[in-house]
């Protein structure tokens, strides 16, 4: 096999990587998946049309995947088949025998067209990307109901608003031992404002502030994230985030607090400076980005909007 067509095989593969691991954004969690939703921390959040599969499985919390607390989802305690170690691995010595295949010219599948056909390797990557893509999609929703209402319809579900606030109606079921929550217009208003106050903290290194609108679990999170650009002598700057659209997956109470789980889709400015000299050395500062997140808000049961704070962030 020539230098020119393995350099193409380490190319494409690389932008299959990329295209699963997602955006590279430094923005407030780092574009991370972690905190706690109480009993359904480790279960996906329903789809909605904002974020079609859902969230991506919480892999840090300092809630314990305690299976006689927590009813985790019907594949595992991590968001879907290939959320879990068994998964991850199954899912990597798939890609790993596929490339390694392609490299000595045995074609991805062991003969669909061979290694020879530059169209052969580019359908071949195409097919798996496509396949696995769709696995991990039933997998993840197969048990969730999907969201039929328009993200932007006054009347959609329970949680409806009007007066052209970006965020819908109710997303999707509740677990069990759970009881279904009412989201009122004023608690929308809250997420919208927390979203603001969020990225807006972080990127001031405001830790005073994060506090007031984040769960403690969640204010140590942002801390380390921060300390570890100030051990390396960096800012992450954000701009004042835009909400474009946003849904609401599920609201419920369980025991003494309430939980709101939101899909949002938002506009914002993030990027990387060094603290001596102010040199941009990532992102860029006039040109925002748009990002999909699943936020979770909880409040003591029966508080009012104000009450309510960040609980958990997941990616879309």
């Amino acid at each position: 096999m020539s230098f020119r067509h393995s350099s193409l095989i380490f190319c494409l593969a690389a932008v299959l990587a990329l295209g699963m691991a997602g955006d590279g954004f430094a923005r407030a969690g780092f574009g991370g998946s972690f905190g706690s939703r109480g009993s359904s921390t480790f279960s996906t959040p329903p789809s909605t049309s904002v974020s079609p599969f859902g969230g991506s499985a919480i892999n840090r919390s300092m809630t314990s995947p305690n299976a006689s607390v927590f009813r985790p989802n019907a594949y595992g305690n991590t968001g879907g088949f290939f959320g879990g170690g068994f998964g991850r691995g199954l899912l990597g010595g798939f890609l790993g025998a596929g490339l390694f295949g392609l490299l000595f010219g045995h074609g991805l599948f062991g003969g669909m067209g061979g290694g020879g056909s530059i169209l052969g390797l580019l359908i071949q990557i195409g097919l798996l990307f496509l396949v696995v893509k769709l696995v991990m999609g039933f997998f993840r929703n197969r048990a969730q109901p999907g969201f039929a209402g328009s993200a932007f319809s006054p009347t959609a579900g329970l949680g409806g608003l009007a007066g052209g606030s970006p965020f819908s109606g109710f997303g999707g079921g509740s677990a069990a031992q759970r009881e279904k929550l009412q989201i009122q217009p004023a608690d929308f208003n809250i997420f919208e404002q927390r979203l603001n106050e969020v990225e807006a903290a972080f990127g001031q290194e405001n830790y005073d502030a994060l506090r007031h609108v984040v769960t403690p679990e969640m204010a140590s999170f942002f801390s380390e994230q921060l300390a570890e650009n100030a051990s390396k002598g960096l800012v992450n700057k954000l701009g004042t985030p835009k909400l474009l659209q946003g849904d609401l997956a599920e609201a419920w109470r369980e025991g003494t607090s309430e939980y709101a789980t939101v899909a949002m889709r938002f506009s914002l400015t993030d990027w990387t400076i060094e603290r001596n000299s102010g040199r941009v050395v990532s992102g860029d500062p006039a040109n925002p980005q748009d990002v999909t997140e699943v936020w979770t808000f909880t409040r003591p049961a029966g508080a009012s909007p104000a009450d309510w704070k960040l609980s958990a962030i997941q990616q879309a």
